[in-house]
Order: C-alpha cells, then sequence, then structure tokens
C-alpha cells in the first residue's frame, strides 16, 4: 500500500466506529472484530497484546479459541483496509508487533485524534486572551461528534472508553459554553444550558455558567432558582451542599454585586461577529403579492383557522404544508396568505425558493438553505459552523424568543425542511410542495392544505381579472370553453389568459378554437420561459419520479375511462398489486395522480395529455399495445367472471386467456360481482370505445356480449354498433344481438328490426341454432314494439321451432309471449298493413322484463 492509499484512509470512533477509503465506507464486519480495530486506534500507534485485545473484546469469559478468533480478526481488517496488498508484501496499516498488532494511521485520521488536536488548541488561545478564536475551535472541535462514542460495541474496553470520552466531550462542552459567556453571548447559551443541567443536575459547572448567564441577561430570579435546585438534589442525593464557587456566586447574585456584570470587552467583542437578537437585522424577504390574485376563500379561511383569533402567540411553532400538483397556484397562495399575515410577525419574514422541481435541476441543499437565512440576519462568513447540524442549531438560536413567519417554496421533500424549522414557539412556518411531505406532518405536527384546481366561479373571476370583465361577458360560450380545455388548472389559465390580453382585438373564440385544436397536445399551455410551459413544469415532477412510477404515469396515459382502480392499473402496467400500490403511493405524494376515492385514482386532464404525450414517446409501439390489450383483456376477463353470478344461465361466449401479466378478478357472491360491474359500469363502456377505436374488433365483441345485461349502456349501442364494410361474421353475431336489442329498448325500433336480421343471418352462417332462437325471440318483440304483432307471431313460433329442437326451456318463455299476445287480439284480423318501422301504440307488458337488478341503464 502507498503513501496516497494510507492517507485516504479514515477513522471515527466519536460515535459509531466507521472507516472510509476516500468517500466509500468500507465494511468492518461484525461488533467484536470492531472492538479490535477501536483497541488499536485508541492506543495511538502503540502495540496492543493479544491478551489485552482479548480482555477488551471478552472480558474475564473468553471463549476457548479466543486467541485464534482474534488472529482471524486482524487478518480480516488487513483485507478490508489494504484490499490492494501484494502478496508476501508486509502489512502496512494492522501491523503485527511485540505478541500483538498496532495501527500505523496519522493523528488526522482519527476523528477523536482531530478533536484532541483542537481542543489543545482552544486551550492556548484561552491561555492567551484569544477568547473568540478559542470559541470557534472549541465549536468545531465538538461540531466532529457523531453520537454516543464506540456505539453497539460490546465488551469492558468499549464501555470503559465510552464512559471517558463522554466526559471529555462534556468537559469540552462547558468550556464552549464557558467561553461563550466571557464573550458576552449569556443570552444564546441559556437554552442549551437549561438542557444540560437537567441532563447533568449533578454537575456545579454548568449551574454556575446557567446562573451567570441569566443574571447577565436580567433574569435574576431566574439564576437563584437554578442555585436553588442544584443545592435541593445535591443534599437529597449526596448529602452535601454545593460547593464554595458556587455558593460563592450565589451570594454575589444576591447581593446584585456589580462586579458580575460583563466588561465592555466581553459585551461587544465584535459587533459583526454575533449580533444580539435585539441588534439583528430584520428581514423582510417576501416576493410581491400578486396583484391578479382572485378566489380561494376556502384554503384562505382554513390555513387563517390555525392561528389564534387574538393574534397571541401559539404555544409551538405553527407549520403549514401546502400541497397540490403541478401548476395548482401554492405559491401564488402561499405569498397572498403570508402577506396577509406579516402583521403577526412583527420580527420579519424569511423566503426561500427551494427549487425542488426546478427545470434546471439546481435543488438548494439544506446547508445551502440555513446559510442564506444567516446571512439574511446578517451573520459573516466566517462565524458560521461547518456543520450542517451546527449551522441550524445557530439558526434556531437567532429564531429563539422571535416571532418570524417563514415561508420555503417548492420543497422537494422532508430533509430538505426539517433544518429549517424553528425550536421554540411563536414563527409560522408556511411551506410549499409537490410532494406530500408526510414526514412533516407525521414528525413534526405540520398541517396540510392541498389544493384542487380552481372552483368554476374563481376560474371566472381569474379571467375578469386578467382581461377585465368585457370579454369574457360578451363571450360566455368561448369563456366556458376556455375555463374547461384548461381544466380550471391556474397556471394554464393565466398562460391563455396571457396570450388573449396580449391580442386584445381578437375574439375569444379565437382562442378556443385554438384550445380545441390542439387538444390531445400541450403545445397552447407554452408561455414562453419553463416556468409558464405546462410541458416544464410538468416534467420537472415527472422527472423526479423513480423510473418505474414514471414508467406507470405514462402508461396511465393510456386509460381511456374516468378512473381506474388498483387491480386494473396491475394489469395495464403488468405488475403485481404489491407493486402497483407502492408506485401508486408515489405517483399520489407527487401530486401527479389523485385519489379520489379508496383504491380509485384519476389524472387532472392536463396531466392526462402529458402522459400520453410522453407514453408515446417513451415507449415502443409494441409495449404500447401490450399494455392497452392487458388492460382491456382484464376489463373483459372480470366481467366475465362477475356476469357468471349475475346471469349465471346465460351462455358463456368463448375469450381465450389473458395475456400474460392481466389478473382478472374473481367473485365469490352475487352481491360482490354487482357492486363491482355497478363500480366499473363507466369504465366498461369506455373500454369497449377503446377496443373499437384501436381496431380490436375480437374484443369488441366479446366485452359487448360479456357485458349484456350485467352492465349494458346506450353507448355501448353507438359505438362502432354498425361496423362500416362487409356484412358481420358469425361471431359478430352476439355483438348485434345486443346493439339491437339496445336500440330496441331505446325505441329505435326500425334500425333494431335491421340489425336483427343481420344477426340470424350470421348465427345461421355459424350454425348456431341457440343464438338463432334467442335473436329470433328478440326480433319478434321488436315487430310487436314496431306495431306489427302478426309479424311478431310468425317470428315467436320460429323462434319456439328451434328452442323445441334444442329442448331449451326459452320455449315455455316464447309460449307465455304467443298467449298474452293471444289474450289481447283473440278476434282481430291479421295485421297486414303496419309496416315494420311504424311505431304504434303497444303494450308494454308483452315485452318481457330483464331479470338482474343492474342490467339496463341510459347514460
Amino acid at each position: 500500500m502507498n503513501a496516497a492509499r494510507e492517507e485516504s484512509l479514515r477513522f471515527a470512533v466519536l460515535g459509531p466506529v466507521r472507516a472510509w477509503n476516500g468517500a466509500r465506507e468500507l465494511n468492518l464486519g461484525s461488533p467484536q472484530q470492531r472492538v479490535v480495530l477501536a483497541a488499536l486506534l485508541l492506543r495511538r500507534g502503540r502495540p496492543v497484546t493479544v491478551a489485552e485485545l482479548v480482555d477488551a473484546v471478552w472480558g474475564d469469559e473468553p471463549p476457548p479459541a479466543a486467541v485464534s478468533v482474534l488472529r482471524t480478526y486482524a487478518s480480516r481488517l488487513r483485507k478490508v483496509l489494504e484490499p490492494d496488498r501484494d502478496a508476501g508484501e508486509p502489512p502496512r496499516v494492522v501491523v503485527s508487533a511485540a505478541n500483538g498488532y498496532l495501527v500505523r494511521v496519522p493523528e488526522h485520521a482519527v476523528d477523536l485524534g482531530v478533536f484532541e488536536q483542537r481542543v489543545g488548541e482552544a486551550k492556548k488561545l484561552r491561555a492567551a486572551g484569544e477568547a473568540l478564536a478559542a470559541a470557534e475551535l472549541l465549536r468545531a472541535a465538538l461540531d466532529g461528534w457523531e453520537g454516543t462514542p464506540l456505539s453497539g460495541l460490546p465488551g469492558p474496553l468499549a464501555e470503559a472508553e465510552r464512559s471517558r470520552l463522554t466526559e471529555e466531550r462534556l468537559t469540552t462542552l462547558e468550556a464552549r459554553l464557558d467561553t461563550d459567556v466571557q464573550l458576552g453571548r449569556h443570552t444564546e447559551v441559556i437554552a442549551e444550558l437549561t438542557a444540560l443541567t437537567d441532563e447533568h443536575p449533578l454537575r456545579e459547572g454548568l449551574c454556575r455558567l446557567l446562573m451567570l448567564a441569566l443574571y447577565r441577561s436580567g433574569r435574576q430570579a431566574e439564576a437563584l432558582a437554578a442555585y436553588r435546585r442544584t443545592r435541593n438534589t445535591l443534599v437529597v442525593e449526596l448529602g452535601i451542599d454545593p460547593g464554595a464557587s458556587l455558593q460563592e456566586l450565589h451570594d454575589r447574585i444576591l447581593t446584585a454585586d456589580a462586579s458580575l456584570a460583563p466588561s465592555p470587552r466581553e459585551a461587544e467583542p465584535e459587533p459583526r461577529a454575533f449580533p444580539a437578537a435585539r441588534h439583528m437585522a430584520r428581514p423582510a424577504q417576501l416576493p410581491a403579492d400578486l396583484p391578479t390574485f382572485t378566489g380561494r376563500h376556502t384554503e384562505l379561511k382554513q390555513a387563517q383557522d390555525l392561528l389564534s383569533d387574538d393574534g397571541t402567540p401559539p404555544a409551538t411553532v405553527q407549520i403549514s404544508v401546502i400541497g397540490g400538483m403541478a401548476g395548482v397556484g401554492k405559491t401564488t397562495l402561499a405569498v397572498h396568505l403570508a402577506h396577509r399575515l406579516t402583521h403577526r410577525y412583527p420580527d420579519g419574514q424569511l423566503y426561500l425558493n427551494l427549487r425542488g422541481f426546478d427545470p434546471t435541476g439546481s435543488v438548494v441543499a439544506p446547508g445551502e438553505a440555513v446559510r442564506v437565512f444567516l446571512d439574511a440576519f446578517g451573520i459573516p462568513s466566517q462565524r458560521i459552523p461547518a456543520h450542517l447540524d451546527a449551522q441550524a442549531a445557530l439558526y434556531r438560536s437567532l429564531l429563539a424568543d422571535r416571532r418570524m413567519l417563514i415561508l420555503l417554496d417548492n420543497a422537494r421533500d422532508t430533509e430538505q425542511v426539517r433544518p429549517l424549522l424553528p425550536g421554540s414557539p411563536g414563527c409560522l412556518v408556511i411551506v410549499t410542495s409537490r410532494n406530500q411531505l408526510t414526514g412533516l406532518i407525521v414528525g413534526a405536527g405540520a398541517h396540510s392544505l392541498t389544493l384542487k384546481p380552481l372552483t368554476p366561479a374563481d376560474a371566472h373571476g381569474l379571467l375578469a381579472r386578467r382581461l377585465g370583465t368585457a370579454r369574457p361577458t360578451a363571450e360566455p360560450e368561448a369563456t366556458e370553453e376556455i375555463i374547461t380545455r384548461c381544466a380550471r388548472l391556474p397556471l394554464a389559465l393565466a398562460i391563455v389568459a396571457a396570450r388573449a390580453a396580449t391580442r386584445p382585438d381578437f375574439p375569444l373564440r379565437a382562442v378556443a378554437e385554438e384550445l380545441r385544436d390542439s387538444q390531445g397536445s400541450l403545445d397552447a399551455f407554452d408561455g414562453g420561459d419553463p416556468s409558464t410551459d405546462m410541458r416544464a413544469v410538468f416534467s420537472s415532477s415527472y422527472e423526479a419520479l423513480s423510473a418505474p412510477a414514471a414508467r406507470l404515469f405514462r402508461l396511465l396515459g393510456q386509460r381511456s375511462g374516468p378512473d381506474i382502480s388498483v387491480p386494473a392499473t396491475a394489469a395495464l402496467a403488468g405488475l403485481s398489486l404489491r407493486e402497483t400500490r407502492g408506485l401508486l403511493g408515489e405517483l399520489t405524494r407527487a401530486h401527479l395522480l389523485t385519489q379520489h376515492t379508496p383504491g380509485r385514482y384519476t389524472l387532472h386532464d392536463l396531466l392526462q395529455t402529458y402522459a400520453g404525450e410522453r407514453v408515446v414517446t417513451e415507449e415502443t409501439p409494441q409495449e404500447r399495445d401490450q399494455a392497452v390489450e392487458r388492460l382491456l383483456y382484464w376489463y373483459l376477463h372480470t366481467a366475465d367472471a362477475a356476469s357468471t353470478h349475475l346471469t349465471p344461465h346465460r351462455r358463456r361466449v368463448p375469450l381465450g386467456p389473458p395475456p400474460p401479466g392481466c389478473h382478472p378478478l374473481a367473485f365469490v357472491a352475487h352481491d360482490q360481482a354487482l357492486e363491482w360491474c355497478e363500480t366499473e359500469r363507466p369504465n366498461l363502456v369506455a373500454a369497449v370505445c377503446q377496443a373499437a377505436a384501436s381496431r380490436r374488433p375480437g374484443i369488441v365483441w366479446r366485452l359487448a356480449a360479456v357485458l349484456w345485461g350485467p352492465c349494458t349502456s346506450a353507448a355501448i349501442c353507438t359505438t362502432g354498433s354498425t361496423p362500416a364494410g362487409p356484412p358481420p361474421t358469425p361471431r359478430e353475431g352476439i355483438t348485434f344481438d345486443i346493439l339491437d336489442t339496445v336500440r330496441h329498448r331505446l325505441h329505435h325500433h326500425d334500425k333494431a328490426i335491421e340489425l336483427y336480421r343481420q344477426a340470424i343471418g350470421a348465427h345461421r352462417a355459424d350454425g348456431n341454432r341457440w343464438n338463432e332462437g334467442e335473436t329470433l325471440g328478440h326480433l319478434g318483440d321488436g315487430l310487436l314494439a314496431a306495431g306489427a304483432p302478426e309479424a311478431a307471431r310468425i317470428r315467436w313460433r320460429q323462434a319456439l321451432m328451434v328452442f323445441e329442437e334444442l329442448d331449451h326451456p326459452g320455449d315455455e318463455e316464447i309460449r307465455g309471449r304467443l298467449r298474452r299476445l293471444d289474450e289481447r287480439t283473440p278476434d282481430a284480423e291479421p295485421d297486414r298493413t303496419a309496416a315494420p318501422g311504424h311505431v304504434a301504440p303497444t303494450d308494454t307488458n308483452m315485452i318481457p322484463p330483464v331479470t338482474t337488478r343492474c342490467t339496463f341503464h341510459v347514460g
């Protein structure tokens, strides 16, 4: 191993025992193996004998093969720390020496060495009267700690060293606080000292510093109370009084000893280094309120209800998270709300665009954000600590006892926001994000407000604010179409309104026509820069998704119904239900998808368009076709499973197996199947339409056939009901049966009769006598409804002959129709004049009802 290699190794013991080679963390193995490394590191290059290592790992009860196991640990550590050591080359890091081992690493490669070096230099600086520089070094030394030293390690060595190192840290912390008090920072350290004295009630040095800090902050009574608490604890637990130093300070505070006041040098060491709270700058960073803001009355009231009516500060930090999809107006609402509340926060307002979904991808890191706010308070860069935790602590200290409003715009996730939250009450934090930020809601008690598209009234108000009232009032139909095609999304409406405002001589109907012509594309919603281009705005949310979630979003652009369930989505994507639920959750948290009822999801209209654009550009035609086919076959097979419960005596249509990745539902009861059918009715009708539009005739006729009875809809009738071109194939005869019966029940009797006859021809060509008999019965119904009872009688008798031949129970149903016809017209002459298309008054009781509950629906 060369010198550069050795220099790249870094070790940590002030927390979990860890090691890095450059930026890569190394796997140090089991806890016992880490104890060996820790023992070697703590000896600072001096040998540790095997016996000492055995005692460090196992104490008084080592296993029989302890020495052998120990040598194995040493060998493994060499391989981890020196993976490129040549065979036969002596080890350079873990070296055998004096019946044991030692580690050769420089002091600065171990965090403990760095800590001790900084503490030693700080002591020299304090002795030389350089308190400010000493405080900075002590703060930097403490910033290097990552938690409990040697955490998670077993054995007597780890236990003993933990106690020693913890005491060293506490002593250093006490020295830093003492230096801060000397520098006149007594107000800033009170909160920290209070917490430490509660944690270490027997430590008199901490109590002395707290008393002095409180007294110098004008809080004499609290300083004396702190002394009484410590004295009571010492008497009760140890049976002793406080030491002479603490008692003397108590007496001097009682007499208001003037010598306790800070010296001029202490009170103002460097005015710009750490300004006291009363001298700090008062930030006022809010962006200008939008002059055309309108509406959102409900949302504003909901946000303001979090605050007290009388303006008194709350007992905790108030956090409001405003979420919603891209372009829904989160920032506009947040800025408007903040301006309405500025009078409640007299100490100022902080604002930062965190650029969580910026098209340039330049997300603001938490450390950068904290530094921006520290700069707003006038803290010079040399006074800002190097580590994020220390920066955040300084930021919280500056906010203590202040009433400020903090607006964090466009946050990407909870971790970006957490360091920017105040630590004491009196402040309001407003966060906007396209993600739900569940971590803030759960972990910080934030209140969530999810924005939806504008109400119709607010959408009209937005256009009126931007265009004036004359143009929308003069063209109400065009205005309504613009609002509809913008899907009431504020950004889309603003883009279109800006275009209309720059062309005042153009009628609004021309703008509406432009939107109509670009339907299926977002080209009409380009405002000329990334922040006002709907496609770019959506892209920044889309590109933040994981690859599987992005694929699912694209595929959802191919659905055709009003919403989609989890199982249907799984079929569309060819995934398991578990995978699908996880991805749907990711899309919902990103506000790219809405769960409008439990388990059912929908896309905003413009997001549907965007997803449709993405799927065309990023999925191959084969992948798109396979996804649509999986979804359509899922509806087909699941609807067939439902129809076995809803119409059990109806002949089943041959379906064939579903494609791979398509897992239809099964039903165990009639009510379960009926509920599914009623819920999915609009999607089933849309599936028939999509199958017809995508030229899948095999799915069209099968899906229409399966749906007849359970989920009939007039929409099925109007979807490619009379295909142009050659006569229907035999299989299409079933579809014609359905379509003509729907038309018959919609009173389109002439067309129904025509289709019945075509279906009979198709069934005869197919040799399907059962379907032929059933269709003859339907044709008789149609003829009767059209006012031709004798023609109906003929068709019913033909149907009766077919059913008798097949010994089918339908013959009794046909006989009943004939009897009712005879009872109605016992002496009537045969009707030789009524044309098949003539509609005459009929007795609707002659037409047999459909027997299932959800059989017929016009919609």
